[in-house]
């Protein structure tokens, strides 16, 4: 039997293997954030918390309805917003709405923005408000607060040949990798993949982290590049996306492409249960500074967390100030889009986002655009806030674990029945 028909197979074996192989995300999601150690010191769940034997995520439906009608005076700081800032990413959601199921409800509004002449802000606003409606993001049990994090477009640097100190390999998805879609057969699943490879007849887990990092001559064609830090590759992979500098002066860029299948299970938070840590130190900074000060344990402490992100090779575009693609499809704009739960935010939709900035009371509220999703990501009230590429990007990203609210903007015709 030769691998193709072995797929074909797959479906009906898989629903008693789905405890097995447990990894349940979004098909075209990033991965989970490191930066998820919040002041009680309880982790966001990188993976959907209610998985159970079947694989099953929770619904959307909820005791409370999560959209309820509101105002535009409702929305605070929404006359002070600069909107023309987030316009040119409101046009590419709509550039890629044309291409998906809701096109018909967004078609008026997209054209007519297309149609718009570099407006200014108070047109903008006057176009918003004139075809579309804010509905107020609650949480299913009614409260409409939530938590807002941040992730951001790291640089590292690379090399196409291994050699000191270039020795950390990039790897693209192995060729031994399935990802099963059980949808057909559990409804419920639609959302979830479940990640394994074939063991002679037989389904099972891929390998995990330890064992990937262990077999490394196993997949040898599989190596896009070498970076020269670990611990740097390691939050490239919980970013999702990333740039490379390589040594030729060129710059490439990696795309999130695959998951292992394997849990993630938060370095910072064991880092804090082992007491090498407060929980205010296990930020993305702090646990860049554990590594450095024990750089003989960081592959210990790395290979603790199963879960192992695969790459992708995208070409730069000509303008380096465009962010990485989306799960929208689209180039994410920093400050400008966010990443949401799709059970209950729909892609390409624009968003009013009132919280705070970093560690701080002062308020950032902003017309963003849900353009991306996040292992994660999950709850109504929940947005993880893109702030763009570089240094200062991360500090902002690394420290971002704010509370917020946030309203969804919609046509008419996409309103909720």
């Amino acid at each position: 039997m030769d691998k193709s028909q072995s797929r074909q197979l797959l479906g009906a074996a898989l629903v008693g293997a789905a405890a097995l192989l447990a990894a349940c995300g979004g098909p075209a999601s990033r991965p989970a954030d490191e930066a998820s150690v919040t002041a009680s010191g309880c982790p966001v769940c990188p993976t959907c918390p209610a998985c159970t034997a079947g694989g099953a995520t929770p619904t959307a439906q909820a005791t409370a309805r999560t959209l309820q009608p509101a105002h535009w005076g409702d929305l605070p700081g929404w006359q002070e917003d600069e909107l023309a800032a987030a316009w040119p990413a409101f046009l590419h959601s709509c550039r890629a709405l044309a291409a998906r199921a809701q096109w018909p409800q967004w078609k008026a509004v997209c054209e007519q923005a297309k149609s718009l002449s570099n407006p200014s802000t108070t047109a903008i606003r006057q176009f918003l408000e004139t075809r579309l409606q804010p509905w107020r993001l609650h949480n299913p049990e009614g409260t409409t607060s939530g938590l807002v994090t941040g992730y951001y477009e790291p640089l590292l640097r690379g090399s196409r040949t291994r050699g000191k100190p270039y020795l950390q390999p990039v790897l693209a998805v192995p060729a031994d990798l399935l990802t099963i879609d059980l949808s057909s057969i559990v409804p419920e699943t639609k959302h979830l993949r479940l990640r394994g490879r074939l063991q002679g007849n037989k389904v099972v887990p891929y390998f995990s982290r330890s064992e990937i990092v262990g077999r490394q001559n196993e997949h040898a064609e599989r190596i896009l590049l070498w970076v020269d830090d670990a611990i740097e590759f390691f939050f490239l992979q919980v970013q999702g996306s990333g740039r490379v500098r390589l040594t030729d002066g060129t710059t490439t860029r990696l795309a999130y492409a695959d998951q292992n299948g394997h849990p993630y299970q938060s370095i910072g938070r064991l880092l804090v249960e082992r007491g090498e840590l407060s929980v205010e130190q296990a930020t993305m900074q702090g646990i860049k500074n554990w590594a450095r000060a024990n750089p003989g344990r960081v592959d210990e402490l790395l290979n603790a967390n199963p879960s192992y992100v695969f790459f992708r090779e995208q070409p730069l575009k000509a303008s380096e100030a465009e962010g990485p693609q989306g799960a929208l499809g689209v180039p994410l704009s920093a400050e400008r889009s966010i990443a949401v739960d799709t059970r209950y935010v729909p892609l390409g939709a624009p968003v009013f986002l009132a919280t705070t900035l970093p560690d701080s009371t002062t308020p950032l509220r902003r017309l963003v655009m849900a353009q991306d999703t996040g292992g994660a990501i999950r709850g109504a009230v929940r947005a993880d806030y893109f702030w763009g590429f570089g240094g200062q990007a991360g500090q902002h990203a690394g420290r971002m674990k704010q509370q917020g609210q946030m309203w969804v903007l919609l046509p008419p015709a996409a309103a909720p029945k």
